[in-house]
């Protein structure tokens, strides 16, 4: 998936800690080998690769994570769409070049892109997209699924306190030997955190949830004197430029990763009853103020 990956867990030894974690990366790779777009032979290449020629079946975990992106995006209004991996593409040559898309790029890229263009069949557990050339991209989902994963493997081995990150993307179970909680370091600067430390502002401290951000704090370009961020509007196929950063807490990462995408291209008010659809979920928003130290940094960190 692009990221390193870390583990922190309490345990009675180390054998049986090493032991845990082994099968847990394993799970964690084996996800890899489902949904990276990286990989011509993961599972999700190989549904695209079968694009325009009808329902493919799946395995359980990808259908999951599938249907999970459509529930987000039926109700984001196509603000999440998996589809839109063309374009992301695009946007990443433009990271790399400092060269714009073309607007004949662009329009021929979203002509792939539309999550109504993809069908799922429960019953048979099976995939169809429409169009031949279709790409999907579970950069905006797949981590969070796959640090859930990684903690149900951990808890098989009776790992009961831990820690998961990927990316920025944190999954914790119960809190450290004599801990209230994990200590997470959140670097967005707003009002309210949840449950954070009064003598150290910006520290929550968290157990049984995940946390995800996203934002345009690391990841952008800037050509002819305009930042545009790695997170790209799927009904526009233009990358954002609105300088956000998002933080959701949610019970789990499937989907605190989720809503972090919509909620950056929607912003904070036209996304409050979607992340209200969620029990548990909350979200938290800072915007980049064009100042040296911008207000938001969608990054965490375990201290």
């Amino acid at each position: 998936m692009g990221v390193d990956v870390r583990f922190v867990v309490y345990a009675q030894n180390k054998a049986s800690a090493e032991t845990a974690c082994g099968a847990a990366f394993e799970r964690f790779a084996q996800l890899d080998t489902v949904m990276s777009d990286y990989r011509d032979n993961s599972e999700l290449s190989q549904l695209c690769a079968k694009a325009g020629s009808g329902p493919v079946k799946v395995s359980p975990e990808l259908f999951r994570v599938l249907a999970r992106a459509q529930e987000l995006a039926a109700r984001s209004e196509g603000a999440f769409d998996i589809t839109c991996s063309p374009v992301v593409r695009l946007w990443r040559t433009a990271r790399k070049t400092h060269v714009l898309p073309t607007e004949t790029e662009l329009s021929a890229a979203m002509k792939l892109v539309g999550w109504r263009k993809i069908a799922l069949n429960p019953t048979n557990r099976t995939a169809a997209l429409a169009v031949q050339g279709m790409k999907l991209d579970l950069g905006g989902i797949g981590k969070g699924y796959a640090n859930d994963f990684a903690q149900a493997e951990l808890k098989r081995y009776g790992i009961r306190s831990a820690l998961v990150e990927s990316g920025g993307d944190i999954v914790v179970s119960d809190p450290p030997p004599g801990e209230k909680g994990w200590r997470i370091q959140c670097q967005i600067h707003t009002d309210h955190l949840p449950n954070e430390d009064p003598a150290h502002p910006g520290v929550m401290v968290l157990s049984n949830c995940a946390v995800s951000t996203s934002g345009d704090t690391e990841q952008f370009v800037d050509i002819g004197g305009k930042r545009y961020s790695h997170i790209v509007d799927p009904r526009t196929g233009e990358a954002l430029t609105n300088r956000i950063a998002v933080m959701v807490i949610a019970k789990d990462g499937l989907t605190s990763d989720g809503l972090t995408k919509p909620v950056c291209i929607l912003g904070e008010e036209r996304t409050r009853a979607l992340v209200a659809r969620y029990p548990g979920a909350r979200m938290w928003v800072g915007h980049d103020t064009g100042d040296e130290k911008p207000t938001p940094r969608g990054d965490l960190r375990a201290p």
